[in-house]
């Protein structure tokens, strides 16, 4: 018969003590990523009416339900949508999931755009942005992105300035609407881990999980908007 475990609690006042100054330390260490990416990324977020007029607008993956994008993600998208409108934008570079067939994020970010008036011809897909580090990397790699507007819902918006800035984009975040339901507070706890990988992804500057030949899609894109 097999015995239950049970932790072993400390006995004495100064087993209690080191546990305690444990505890603090591992808070503290889980907290600091958070407090780094407050810290580089005050001055770069903004609204929508004062964003710096940029060539071009990254949009982040957010799931897609039924084949059409989840409520955040349409947020995202209305928030390109509205951008391009008021002229603050000219190109959209849609970085998302495609690492199997039936699963397409950045062509339902396309259609979803064009259905609200951003031209096909000022749309570009990135179909390996697997993750946010994956999306910043070869926005600058691959596509060429040295200065963008980013753009996903606050609980991830300081994560990605952070990580375009270390992958070499000049990056200014704009906040797409949102609601505080089940999903924000997941997406807000996620981001308590998701910013030590982001500080590990800042240190050791992994390769994305597929990299692959650069590709002229905004660069055309800017020169048909005369930029």
């Amino acid at each position: 018969m097999h015995r239950r475990w049970r932790p072993r609690l400390p006995r004495t006042r100064a087993g209690w003590r080191r546990l305690t100054q444990a505890v603090v330390v591992v808070c503290v260490l889980a907290l600091l990523p958070g407090a780094w990416l407050r810290l580089v990324t005050d001055d770069r977020l903004r609204a929508v009416d004062d964003v710096p007029r940029t060539g071009v607008a990254v949009v982040f993956g957010a799931g897609l339900w039924d084949d059409e994008p989840s409520p955040y993600l349409a947020h995202r998208l209305d928030t390109a949508a509205e951008l391009y409108r008021a002229g603050r934008i000219e190109v959209v570079l849609v970085t998302g999931d495609n690492s199997r067939a039936e699963y397409d994020e950045p062509d339902a970010m396309r259609t979803y755009l064009v259905r609200h008036g951003v031209p096909d011809a000022r749309i570009v897909s990135d179909y390996a942005g697997f993750d946010t580090w994956d999306s910043c990397v070869r926005a600058k790699k691959i596509f060429g992105v040295d200065r963008a507007v980013l753009i996903s819902q606050g609980f991830h918006l300081r994560r990605a300035v952070a990580l375009c800035e270390a992958a070499g984009v000049t990056s200014y975040g704009v906040g797409a609407a949102d609601r505080h339901d089940l999903t924000w507070y997941y997406g807000a706890v996620r981001e308590i881990f998701a910013a030590g990988k982001a500080a590990l992804d800042v240190v050791f500057e992994p390769d994305p999980h597929f990299l692959g030949p650069k590709e002229p899609g905004v660069r055309r894109a800017l020169e048909a908007a005369g930029r």
